[in-house]
């Protein structure tokens, strides 16, 4: 009996600390800028909008900006991005803080078509305003 307590109550931690390594937690700039004890060594989500003339891009990386319409983010990326992946576009960069003005992007994740836009960037837009 005893056992069988020690072996649930074992499992039910492992479950635990596994969904807990894979929660990714997301950001719009305003929060980030906001949030007086936010983690630089963890993996976030950050989306908006990619600010008209910011991106910057050579041959292995890129450079934008993304805003929420009151605060702004830099964000540098190596790779490429999505296809659908534009200025004035909405936006959701992974990856991690360097500080609260700039984010260094393991992956970014673009909109589907003009009508769609990711709910979290939608409401960190809807909030902003």
């Amino acid at each position: 009996m005893i056992f069988s307590i020690l072996l649930g109550t074992t499992i039910i931690f492992f479950i635990f600390k596994s969904l807990e390594d894979n929660v990714v937690y997301f950001f719009s700039p305003t929060e980030i800028y906001n949030k007086a004890d936010i983690s630089f060594n963890e993996k976030i989500r950050i989306g908006g909008l990619v600010k008209e003339n910011s991106l910057v891009k050579n041959q292995k990386s890129i450079k934008f900006i993304i805003t929420d319409l009151k605060n702004e983010i830099i964000v540098s990326f190596n790779g490429q991005v999505p296809n659908l992946f534009s200025e004035g576009k909405g936006v959701i960069a992974e990856g991690k803080l360097r500080d609260k003005k700039y984010f260094v992007a393991s992956r970014i994740l673009a909109k589907h078509d003009e009508n769609y836009m990711p709910p979290e960037v939608s409401e960190a837009l809807e909030k902003s305003n």
